[in-house]
């Protein structure tokens, strides 16, 4: 049988203050978002409104089919920093008439809907995955166009979107661009290299430069509409390619605008009727460790997010750091490779580049759920060959041509992250639990290398070491690192594809796995399957 057990002690100390200390940070976390979701704050949502405008979250809920998901990308990029939260844009994946897309939408009650240097790396990374997933781009624009005072570090990479947006057309991928207001200067070319822009009666407005700059350019006296308005755009130049009355009508023509686009999915589709595990998802809150030392069994997840709780285990008594094997996840066939202990040894980073190798060999998606502190140290490992045996691991995830999805269930220091398909390797989708900490190691650690580093440095020079000021600077060092390591520091960074709460994870990677069946599987071919 490969069924998995319940092994979850739901009774115990461990499992009850587990899921207190997860459901404390899933509420730091939704506190956060709330104040993502309520854009630029109440007094210019309200002047927004006033206007006969919708909010953004209601504009793309208006384009999406009746009850359909949103899987909302990114929701919380530039947390942290001088940006607001969210980065005035939002990304997500839904589906408008039957076919899944990427929405891209400037909240426009945001700084006017500018856009900042956080939110051209947030809209660059939705045409990745569009790119990458072959998935159809709807863009809802409304924007004052470049953040100004940041400039400098703008418009450089900002000229990458326009460029993205034509190879996205040019690779057969549709994109749309419906104009709710303002698309000026530079964001002009966002509808203008789309393959479909929809504009808005007395509403849109597209120029390079609006009437203040013609003037200051040119002499030449010019108003809103004569310049850039939907209905010129839609009669004289051309530009436009329907006129809406309003937006709700701007949003049915995008809706019927996606119906035409004879959009197929080119994979091969799921195997089977994607059968719920047999486990309340509920446990999971009570599953990761409070405490990032001690270790869970990566199993008692497995069981909860894999159809009917079916686990086929690949060399169940090898390498047993690394849990490996074959599953469904609504239906979709993947392999799982999933951190026990922690600590990767040598047998482990085997085990995983073999299994790397034989689910490219079936063309079978892999998703990794890393909670890993990184490849064993100390010199027995080094003279047993560690980094030769990780090397090998890293090799595989780096030359695997299957689809990544990776999802960071708590830690993920040094080159584990790496092993297991961290953001540098480039997987489909990466989501973090708000548990997840990322760093080149642990904070006690780091600091404790520094510290010695300093001692031996001292003592190299003759000179006395200061033992209180070495004590408040390793007591500094941890804080920072340990700050810099939370989910919502990385997720602020965009340096995954949003925080998730563990309950929902079955339903994300269902999601993305629909959306990698857009494009045929093929995995790295040209070498046979060797022993390591």
């Amino acid at each position: 049988m490969t069924i998995l057990p319940d092994r979850v002690n739901r009774h115990s100390e461990a499992y009850a203050a587990n899921r207190q200390a997860l459901l404390d940070q899933l509420a730091e976390h939704d506190r956060e978002l709330a104040l993502a979701n309520g854009g630029g704050g109440e007094r210019y949502v309200a002047r927004h409104i006033a206007r006969g405008k919708l909010p953004v979250r209601q504009r793309i809920e208006l384009l999406l089919d009746p009850d359909a998901p949103f899987l909302e990308l990114s929701p919380l990029a530039a947390w942290g920093s001088d940006f607001p939260v969210g980065g005035g844009l939002v990304t997500g994946i839904g589906v408008i008439e039957g076919t899944e897309c990427m929405i891209s939408a400037n909240d426009p009650t945001v700084r006017g809907g500018t856009i900042n240097p956080l939110s051209v790396r947030k809209s660059l990374r939705a045409m990745e995955i569009c790119r990458d997933n072959r998935l159809p781009l709807v863009n809802l624009v409304e924007s004052g166009g470049a953040d100004l005072p940041t400039q400098s570090d703008l418009f450089i990479p900002a000229g990458r979107t326009f460029h993205d947006i034509t190879a996205l057309s040019a690779a057969g991928i549709p994109t749309v661009a419906i104009v709710f207001g303002n698309s000026t200067a530079g964001g002009a070319y966002v509808p203008g290299m789309s393959d479909y822009i929809v504009m808005i009666k007395e509403r849109s407005k597209v120029f390079l430069g609006g009437p203040p700059l013609v003037k200051m350019a040119t002499g030449e006296e010019s108003d809103d509409e004569s310049l850039g308005g939907a209905e010129m755009h839609s009669r004289v130049s051309g530009l436009g390619d329907y006129l809406a009355i309003d937006e709700a009508d701007g949003l049915r023509i995008g809706r019927q605008v996606v119906r035409r686009l004879n959009h197929r999915k080119r994979g091969p589709g799921r195997r089977g009727p994607g059968t719920p595990p047999r486990y309340d998802i509920d446990d999971l809150l009570g599953v990761p460790s409070a405490d990032p030392k001690v270790p869970f069994d990566p199993r008692d997840v497995i069981a909860r997010i894999v159809d009917d709780s079916d686990f086929d285990e690949f060399k169940p008594l090898y390498g047993s750091s690394l849990v490996t094997g074959y599953a469904e996840i609504c239906g979709y066939p993947v392999g799982i490779l999933a951190n026990h202990r922690g600590v990767l040894f040598g047998e482990d980073a085997q085990k995983g580049a073999q299994f790397i190798q034989l689910a490219n060999q079936i063309d079978t998606p892999l998703v990794f759920l890393q909670n890993t502190t990184g490849y064993m140290v100390g010199k027995e490992f080094e003279q047993r060959g560690i980094i030769k045996d990780g090397a090998k691991m890293i090799n595989a995830v780096t030359s695997s041509r299957v689809p990544h999805l990776t999802v960071h269930m708590a830690a993920s220091y040094g080159a584990g992250n790496y092993g297991m398909c961290g953001r540098a390797y480039g997987p489909r989708f990466l989501f973090a639990w708000p548990n997840a900490k990322t760093a080149v190691m642990g904070p006690a650690q780091l600091a404790g290398v520094m510290s010695i580093v300093a001692r031996q440095s001292a003592a190299s020079l003759g000179k006395p070491f200061d033992e209180e000021a070495d004590a408040k600077l390793r007591a500094a060092i941890e804080e920072q690192i340990e700050r810099e390591s939370l989910a919502l520091h990385m997720t602020g960074k965009l340096y995954d594809d949003g925080i998730i709460d563990p309950r929902d994870t079955r339903h994300v990677l269902g999601m993305c796995l629909s959306v990698i069946d857009n494009d045929e599987i093929h995995g790295t071919r040209g070498y046979g399957v060797y022993r390591m």
